[in-house]
């Protein structure tokens, strides 16, 4: 059977659901050929490479990397690598959703604080271009003894922080208590956390935009036209049947990869300047990080072939500072997790998954941040909501396809030139689409408010307060060379992160206020929120009624082992186990049928 006569099975099989939209081509369970497998899966690839690639480029500046673009390369390739085993993790033992997992926002300002202590603060006397010289081998070596030491007990120290503060993601999942959470956690709480996400970066974006500014203007521009002006323009491609006739497919190219074309049409357009030497060509200058020659030695230096490994820079470092600093991040990557999990099962057209399947998925999702930690990417892993929204468009929500996609984010992170090409996009292009993207985290956090009464004062003053004292105070503790002195070093460490960390002051203020002042569940928007997870008056978690639901439950099964849970009953009592009784009814200790109630605050 070719690839076409399966899009045309799937199509007659259920061409509508009930709310009149197009059926799925590909459900969850369903296996398409390899090819398509393979071709479907590049696209998750591509439609992940921005925020993939954005988060290396961010964090070379805080681990003070310079310079050092084969590091910056092989920290690329790490990340790709990592997201590959990750999304193979959690398809196939985690939530089982078609999720791609990647590298998390939700991490860096934790890590920019832990990063901004006295002792992790770049010294004033490395720049970018000696940097370069030690490593070239031809340093001073007054300035660099060792010139990648200047960023491995850095990235070690993140490491230490981010796979001690995955373990208690871990025990969340495993323990169950996650529901617990959710019954004090709303759009109030969550809406300030995800927003300083976005504001507390500008200061990156603007770095790196200010290279040259109608560069990342053009970048910018691009990227509103394809993703706004041209969304619903599909491009007619042709495609060959197996014996028969040409026929003429339209994909909607510019809705799934905006930024990605914006970015190769602005490195494009910096290439015809820096060829017609329209840039300058003096370091410092004005407009020289636009060229695409700044780089371009990295291609040459990175080697074909790298696998990376556990302890590539080295035994992480664990500070109790640090560790605490990350925990703020943590949470809100599995808030934002959670809210994924059901997004790409109402997409797909799948029951909802039943809390002992979000238990496991936050669980697995623990596990992939010690993975990423230990491989040393500088950063953790969480679910990837573009590649979600992905499947509402393609209509494709195989599992094997992002299968497939893990493992091609496997094998182009083992392959070193990938990274380098990376490396060698110009300053200003990088800083035109960090603008965009994390304009758009921000206005993402923004939009939880509409789920809460904006014309009620209590509600405002709780936005007012968690945003503007989110931003003053992490500001004001930057500026300070000792902000925090209580006499015990640890915490102070302890302290200095936390009160640095603007989505963590501004999520916290958010969380105390809506808790302890007075207003009704439906003024502070819980009813409403809580209405995205359940489907009843009773908080049950339950199915929608969807074209051909009946029978689908099984897909959260654990493959190979859940034959063997079924049989033991002491597993309806194991928070990450979907167990089935004798008539088949699911069953399990952690239920929300047993614990969730609309007025459980």
């Amino acid at each position: 059977m070719t690839p076409k006569d399966e899009v045309s099975r799937a199509s007659e099989s259920c061409e509508k659901n009930k709310d009149g939209k197009d059926g799925m081509l590909y459900r969850v369970d369903d296996n398409p050929s390899w090819i398509l497998c393979i071709l479907l899966g590049f696209q998750h690839y591509l439609t992940a490479f921005g925020s993939t690639l954005s988060v290396p480029l961010i964090l070379a500046g805080p681990l003070c990397m310079g310079g050092d673009t084969v590091g910056l390369s092989e920290l690329i390739a790490t990340m790709f690598f990592a997201s590959g085993i990750t999304t193979i993790l959690q398809t196939s033992i985690g939530v089982r959703l078609p999720i791609i997992q990647g590298a998390t926002f939700a991490l860096l300002a934790p890590t920019q604080s832990i990063l901004s202590l006295p002792e992790w603060t770049c010294p004033s006397n490395i720049s970018a271009s000696n940097i370069s010289d030690c490593v070239g081998g031809s340093g001073n070596s007054s300035v660099c003894a060792d010139p990648r030491e200047l960023w491995y007990p850095r990235i070690r120290e993140v490491q230490g922080a981010i796979c001690v503060a995955s373990l208690f993601q871990v025990v969340i999942g495993c323990s169950g208590v996650l529901s617990f959470f959710l019954r004090y956690i709303g759009p109030l709480t969550i809406a300030p956390t995800i927003t300083l996400i976005g504001l507390s970066l500008f200061e990156v974006a603007a770095y790196k935009a200010s290279s040259h500014w109608w560069i990342s203007i053009t970048t910018i521009v691009l990227i509103a036209i394809f993703s706004q002006y041209l969304k619903n323009i599909d491009i007619p491609v042709p495609s060959m049947n197996r014996g028969k006739s040409c026929s003429v497919i339209r994909l909607p190219v510019f809705k799934l990869f905006p930024v990605l074309i914006a970015m190769v049409l602005s490195w494009l357009l910096c290439l015809a300047l820096t060829l017609g030497g329209a840039l300058p060509d003096e370091p410092g200058s004005w407009g020289y990080m636009a060229r695409t020659d700044v780089s371009s030695s990295v291609l040459a230096d990175s080697p074909w072939i790298r696998i990376p490994y556990s302890g590539q820079w080295g035994m992480p470092t664990v500070s109790a500072g640090a560790v605490f600093g990350m925990l703020a991040g943590v949470l809100a990557s599995m808030m934002e997790s959670v809210g994924d999990y059901y997004a790409c099962a109402r997409l797909a057209e799948a029951p909802p998954p039943p809390p002992n399947a979000v238990n496991r998925g936050i669980a697995v999702e623990g596990v992939c941040c010690i993975i990423t930690g230990l491989l040393g990417t500088g950063n953790g892993s969480t679910s990837y909501s573009e590649n979600v929204g992905a499947i509402g468009i393609t209509k494709v929500g195989s599992r094997r396809v992002v299968f497939t996609a893990g493992v091609l984010l496997i094998l182009l992170g083992c392959l070193g030139k990938v990274g380098a090409l990376f490396v060698t996009i110009p300053e200003p292009v990088v800083g035109g689409m960090f603008i965009s993207m994390f304009g758009m985290i921000t206005a993402v956090g923004l939009s939880n408010l509409h789920f809460v009464d904006l014309t009620s004062t209590r509600n405002l003053f709780v936005i007012a307060c968690s945003l503007f004292f989110g931003l003053c105070f992490p500001h004001w503790m930057s500026k300070q060379k000792h902000p925090i002195n209580v006499g015990v070093p640890a915490v102070d460490q302890i302290l200095t992160v936390l009160l640095s960390t603007s989505m963590f002051v501004g999520g916290f203020i958010g969380f105390l206020l809506d808790v302890t002042l007075p207003g009704t569940l439906k003024e502070r928007g819980m009813l409403t929120w809580r209405s995205e997870v359940t489907s009843n008056d009773k908080g049950e978690m339950v199915a929608e009624n969807r074209c051909d639901d009946k029978g689908q439950s099984h897909i959260y099964d654990i493959p190979f082992l859940q034959k063997y849970i079924d049989r033991i009953p002491a597993c309806r009592y194991v928070p990450v186990f979907v167990t089935k009784s004798a008539s088949g009814e699911e069953t399990g200790a952690m239920t929300l049928e047993k614990k969730e109630k609309n007025d459980i605050v």
